[in-house]
């Protein structure tokens, strides 16, 4: 759904909030950016919301998402947080809506059906999941009797995704990134560098472009227009095999940001 909108690039706002969001919100639409990436966790859709209120876009260019929390995995919070996400970002319906997390290593089933019932609602115009594990994916493919248009995972080119990778394919769900650039650890490796040169791109484009060239949509988050900018510009050229080879070669760091220490109710990951 990402790709077929040409929302493969889409601007994540945690952890931004108050101004300095609105700020960098109105910046990333008139750089290009139509979709928005949220969660009701971030606490910022109230500010989002008033910045979808004064823009002239139409309405039906954006792309924004937001998730649920397994807070709000109950019959009687699950479809109100999603309304009250409505009010806060002050428009009708989502265009995606996901379960933020899975319920640790638990029964998925149970928010996949109210993530359904979101959708036949008319909360939302698609739904999908974040944060699952390949078993996760294949469940939620067998159980949903609506696509899901992405899981949205930890993916950048420090960290070996290929089972989910895999899986994508399998299940027909794409992958969307966040940690795009790994918090920034990815450019401490010579490679991104020298391959910027190479195309005359900044290092963060690459890891963009590798991750877009793997077919994930991805996130990524700035305050300045000119990383907006260079964020956003990331069509433009194209990595080689060889090249997209030489940053797979990174993937055995297995460098983690998202794990059971930062997130307890983590799932049990995927490993190669």
């Amino acid at each position: 759904m990402y790709f077929q909108s040409g929302n493969e690039r889409a601007f994540g706002t945690y952890p931004l909030k108050g101004a300095e969001l609105e700020a960098a919100l109105e910046t990333a639409l008139d750089v290009g950016y139509r979709a928005i990436d949220t969660a009701q966790m971030y606490a910022n859709e109230p500010d989002i919301g008033q910045v979808l209120a004064r823009t002239t876009i139409a309405r039906d260019s954006l792309c924004i998402t937001s998730k649920v929390p397994t807070s709000n995995f109950s019959e009687n919070a699950f479809i109100p947080s999603v309304e009250q996400s409505l009010k806060d970002l002050q428009i009708s319906a989502l265009d995606v809506l996901l379960v933020h997390w899975p319920p640790g290593d638990e029964d998925v089933r149970p928010s996949l059906d109210w993530l359904q019932q979101a959708e036949q609602l008319g909360l939302s115009k698609h739904i999908g999941i974040s944060n699952y594990t390949s078993k996760q994916m294949r469940i939620a493919k067998d159980h949903s009797g609506i696509p899901l248009v992405t899981n949205q995972v930890e993916f950048h080119p420090l960290l070996d995704q290929s089972t989910l990778l895999d899986t994508s394919k399998e299940t027909n769900i794409p992958l969307a990134s966040y940690c795009s650039v790994a918090r920034g650890k990815v450019f401490e490796y010579p490679v991104f560098n020298e391959l910027a040169n190479k195309h005359n791109v900044t290092a963060a484009q690459v890891v963009l472009r590798w991750a877009i060239q793997h077919g994930v949509s991805v996130n990524a988050m700035s305050t300045k227009r000119e990383n907006l900018i260079a964020n956003f510009d990331v069509l433009s050229f194209e990595l080689t095999p060889d090249e997209m080879q030489k940053i797979n070669a990174l993937r055995s760091t297995h460098y983690r940001i998202v794990d059971k220490a930062l997130v307890p109710w983590a799932p049990t990951w995927d490993t190669p």
